[in-house]
């Protein structure tokens, strides 16, 4: 086997193992499919080139295809270097609110995605006894309740006043959130804080941003090293399905 087949194998199992234990964890809804599909084209390249496959293919048809590949792969990594943007975002003290989005809930309290997102909200929240708090989350299919009513009960075990805490039960999406959390707050003269997992940050600013929030600020939460590289394929399709729509820019 060659150098640059090896180049291609050794990622191709590497997806191929990460979409399986993705499966495994139920962590990531179906985006293990993905993994799965990428590990196999990058098996499949390999393959066409032991086997000189794509040897055989027209002098136009490959040249397309290395294009198709190169713009594809430039895409991915403009796309990624503004998600992990969102990793350095910083916030001033007393803003006048947060915006916690919300995420899975169970029947026994927040997802850990949710619960890194409350602990973030938490700890400014106890340090800035000025700023209140928007949880933001309706009720999902597979979901026991809205998502705000267990975001409200954590923050108010972990010690954060009731009259601080406004419920947002309707949103099932990040716009929906943003869009029907602005109701509690004035879009041109309050500072808002938006709360999410770092990942997701960059595109909870802009969405912000979009729909007039005019003094933003991103309070990034952490995540489960182990799920990171999922979260940021999905985010990927998030962002690229926003810009379709146009609610980015």
């Amino acid at each position: 086997m060659e150098v640059k087949e090896i180049i291609l194998v050794i990622p191709g199992l590497v997806c191929l193992i990460y979409g399986w234990l993705v499966y495994r964890l139920r962590s990531g809804t179906a985006t293990f499919g993905l993994w799965l599909l990428l590990g196999s084209a990058f098996l499949g390249a390999a393959a066409g080139m032991h086997f000189h496959i794509l040897a055989g293919l027209p002098g136009f048809w490959s040249q397309l295809g290395s294009a198709v590949f190169v713009l594809l792969l430039l895409v991915i990594v403009i796309v990624e270097i503004f998600i992990v943007s969102g990793f350095f975002a910083e916030c001033p003290g007393n803003l006048d609110c947060l915006i916690v989005l919300g995420a899975q809930v169970y029947g026994d309290g927040p997802s850990n995605v949710l619960k890194y997102r409350l602990d973030a909200a938490c700890g400014y929240l106890l340090e800035n006894r000025e700023t209140l708090c928007i949880v933001s989350g309706g009720q999902g299919p597979n979901e026991p309740c809205p998502e705000a009513r267990v975001m409200c009960k954590y923050l108010m075990k972990n010690g954060i006043e009731k009259a601080r805490i406004f419920m947002e039960e309707e949103s099932t999406t990040t716009m929906e959130n943003l869009a029907n959390s602005s109701r509690y707050f004035d879009k041109e003269r309050d500072t808002v804080g938006i709360v999410t997992n770092n990942f997701h940050l960059f595109r909870g600013m802009q969405l912000a941003r979009k729909m007039g929030v005019k003094k933003v600020y991103g309070i990034p939460a952490g995540v489960r090293p182990l799920y990171l590289p999922n979260n940021m394929l999905r985010e990927f399709f998030g962002v690229l399905k926003d810009l379709f729509y146009g609610n980015l820019l």
